[in-house]
């Protein structure tokens, strides 16, 4: 590892090199993995756009969006920003830097395989885990290197006290490997092809355990850690309060492990196993509403800085995208709603409003703090950039979400109107032709979200040409400062 790999005077100097892998790879892969995802939108206006190529069918590129946002995006920014917290706040160097180095390009092969595969129309048909058993295998190494590298940073800390982001980022980690391994259990009977170890309403439950919890850890838990890093540090406050902070995280942790069966509402599944994961469900809203508070509330003495810092605009808009879609997703697992919601675009507007409004928002806001940090600027290029970054992504989350609301709502209550005679009022087609305003409006919102996304790069690009200063903005640690971002629990008030 060479000097340009490393930033910063302390005793033992940090590994911001593979950070800052992870943190151009992250950007690289939004632009990628959203641009896909507006080609897809395009389609379900103009179908000829798959050029009547198969692998440019939407049946194909529609898995390649969700694992290119999804892992490509989102579990890039992971690694990058529990990386650089976890050094942070344990004021170690990583475990190992030939593993966190074998992490990233372990990561990136997966994602290029998928890139490969999915068009070509290699899948496991289950939702959120398509990729097949050689790639299951290599994504089961890296992220078994990914826990000693981060478990074994904080073995070797230099805290007496395991921050509350990390944590967040801990259980992530966990939980992710045994959701991963155990959903993957396959017998392969080709290089590309396996068939699922469960049959049946079991393969669906194990499915669904899975699939929620992807949502629930890789896309909620996971990016918390995010909140309660950052959010403290750029509001230049301590977070509101740490004994919440540890509520939050348990009774999330608990809770959100059973709610998967919502999923599976009148379907063959145990009624009694669909009724627990309703009533979970609904007790979830009171850990995910109190996460969010916490955050908001940490801007208490600083809600001024809003007018001015368009970072902690992206932090305290994320997390009222997130405190949405965690109710609403709530609502949406009771039986009556969900007989009104389930197979329409509600559900599509209800996963956007947490991936865009709550994922990426957090996300870019999180990245505009570190960047500068990570290559010794004093702050973003041009803020002009991120106040227009802010602004595209925030109209294109609206746009996006309203739009599948409205077109939702009106497909379910079609669906289900009949006549005095019992027979349908609506054809499937009729339900189709009124959703097609609807998905003009996604698709202009999907493209200012491109946009911002595009917007950032560029100014990622700038930023980290520019001339380097000869002493790194990287603010030094001290204890005694009280750290925004630390709260230690013997000064620790509710």
């Amino acid at each position: 590892m060479g000097t340009s790999d490393t930033v910063g005077t302390q005793a033992e100097v940090f590994n911001y090199g593979v950070v800052r892998q992870f943190t151009i790879a992250t950007i690289v892969w939004g632009v990628v993995g959203m641009a896909v995802g507006v080609l897809i939108a395009a389609q379900l206006i103009w179908p000829e756009l798959n050029f009547n190529t198969p692998w440019l069918s939407y049946g194909r590129l529609r898995p390649l969006h969700t694992n290119g946002v999804i892992f490509a995006f989102g579990g890039s920014a992971l690694f990058a920003t529990s990386y650089y917290v976890v050094q942070r706040t344990c004021q170690a160097r990583l475990f190992s830097d030939k593993l966190a180095a074998f992490t990233f390009w372990g990561w990136q092969a997966v994602l290029v395989g998928a890139v490969i595969t999915l068009p070509m129309g290699y899948t496991s048909t289950k939702e959120y885990a398509e990729l097949e058993w050689p790639l299951d295998i290599l994504i089961a190494l890296v992220w078994i290197a990914y826990a000693v590298v981060f478990f074994g940073t904080i073995a070797k800390r230099k805290m007496r006290h395991i921050y509350v982001a990390n944590w967040f980022f801990g259980s992530y980690i966990l939980t992710i490997a045994v959701l991963h391994i155990f959903n993957n259990l396959e017998l392969p009977v080709s290089m590309w092809k396996s068939y699922s170890a469960f049959a049946g309403v079991q393969d669906a439950m194990v499915q669904w355990w899975y699939g929620h919890n992807a949502v629930g850890f890789f896309l909620t838990t996971s990016f918390l850690g995010m909140m309660y890093y950052f959010v403290p540090k750029q509001a230049g406050r301590p977070i509101y309060s740490y004994r919440l902070s540890i509520v939050h995280f348990w009774a999330l942790a608990f809770t959100y492990m059973w709610a998967g069966p919502h999923h599976l509402l009148y379907t063959s599944l145990p009624d009694w196993t669909q009724s627990l994961g309703m009533a979970l469900s609904l007790i979830l809203l009171a850990p995910s509403w109190g996460g969010m508070i916490n955050g908001i509330m940490t801007l208490s003495g600083a809600w001024h800085k809003l007018r001015t810092d368009p970072i902690l605009k992206f932090l305290v808009v994320a997390l009222s995208f997130y405190g949405m879609a965690t109710f609403e997703g709530s609502m949406m697992s009771i039986r009556t709603v969900n007989a009104l919601s389930h197979y329409t675009d509600w559900t599509v507007g209800h996963v956007h409003a947490g991936a865009l409004g709550w994922v990426a928002m957090i996300t870019f806001g999180s990245f505009y703090y570190m960047i500068p940090r990570l290559y010794g600027r004093s702050a973003m290029a041009n803020m002009g950039l991120v106040s227009l970054h802010f602004w595209l992504a925030t109209l294109g989350v609206v746009l996006y979400i309203s739009s599948m609301w409205i077109a939702g709502v009106m497909q379910g209550l079609m669906w289900r109107a009949t006549g005095a005679d019992g027979t349908l009022t609506y054809s499937f087609v009729e339900a189709v032709k009124a959703t097609y305003p609807f998905y003009v409006i996604r698709l202009v919102g999907g493209l200012c979200f491109l946009g911002g996304m595009c917007v950032m790069a560029w100014n990622t690009f700038i930023t980290v040409r520019g001339q380097t200063h000869s002493n790194p903005v990287i603010p030094q640690f001290n204890p005694d400062a009280r750290d925004p971002a630390m709260r230690q629990p013997a000064t620790a008030t509710a």
